[in-house]
């Protein structure tokens, strides 16, 4: 029932923000498609994404998940992540309800019930299972705001809450709890994301990260692979073949320009990356800005 009152909502939701141009619901985002997809390369930031209608194929390293109507993904960590949709029409679009995880709201809560839950299970930073009400009946209080912008203002962060809260305590929360126990692998494993993120165009240094992470090399990569599916150079070459993409797609003056924009120095080993990550060249994507 839940599931069929949320894709109404969301519909709605979608038309009213049609009609005023903008965001109704900061927090909550409505995704649709009409058609399928290819596999194509993005950057997931730390969401919960409930799959209302559709189907949906992804993989992060050698993890690969199918998602179906009813099921929730968590991302707990910064994460190149390759997807496609193999399930949407116009009659039928594929359709995905998209919360931003607020990691202030989860450390507030974890400093409240942290010491009363603990991981005993193998978490990974991309999980999947179907929905659970407890988790769904607040969305749908959360999107029934949208017609009542006082009530969205102050009960919104309240229900906001209540979402963190559960998926936290939840069976797919688990690397969300380690992320925000603070010396733990996930926790530390972030630090060093953000170092990659902030400066992918310099060359890596994995001593360097190693020490942000405050683990020896080696047991750097084992966990930074355990986290993010990756490793750290591989990381740093699907971030930068995600922005040179957004730059040839923008119009940018040549491949060449995309390629030392992002890092590299070789213009051939640049086009030669970029054809192995998406499947054609460099000159494909600039073609389709012109």
């Amino acid at each position: 029932m839940s599931l069929e009152r949320l894709r109404h909502l969301s519909t709605e939701l979608v038309a009213r923000e049609s009609e005023v141009s903008g965001r109704i619901l900061p927090a909550a985002h409505i995704f649709q498609r009409t058609e399928v997809t290819v596999f194509d390369a993005v950057i997931y930031n730390p969401v919960i994404c409930l799959i209302l209608q559709g189907q949906k194929e992804m993989s992060v390293g050698k993890q690969f998940i199918e998602l179906d109507e009813g099921d929730v993904l968590l991302v707990s960590h910064d994460l190149p992540v390759a997807s496609k949709i193999t399930q949407a029409s116009k009659e039928r679009p594929y359709q995905a309800l998209i919360f931003s995880l607020d990691l202030g709201v989860l450390r507030g809560l974890y400093e409240q019930v942290g010491e009363a839950i603990s991981n005993k299970d193998h978490a990974t930073s991309l999980s999947a299972s179907p929905a659970d009400p407890v988790w769904t009946e607040p969305m749908v209080r959360y999107l029934e705001l949208m017609d009542a912008p006082m009530d969205a203002q102050v009960l919104g962060p309240m229900i906001l809450k209540e979402i963190h809260y559960r998926l936290l305590l939840s069976p797919i929360g688990g690397m969300l709890r380690s992320l925000l126990s603070v010396d733990s692998h996930a926790s530390r494993i972030a630090k060093s994301i953000q170092q990659i993120r902030a400066r992918f165009r310099e060359p890596l240094v994995v001593g360097e990260l190693a020490q942000v992470a405050g683990m020896s090399s080696s047991s750097f990569h084992e966990h930074f692979k355990s986290v993010t599916g990756t490793t750290p150079l591989q990381y740093q070459k699907d971030l930068r073949m995600i922005e040179a993409r957004t730059l040839l797609e923008r119009g940018v003056p040549s491949v060449s320009f995309a390629g030392f924009e992002v890092g590299y120095e070789s213009p051939t080993q640049f086009s030669r990356d970029y054809s192995r990550k998406f499947g054609c060249s460099p000159k494909h994507h600039l073609a389709r800005a012109s």
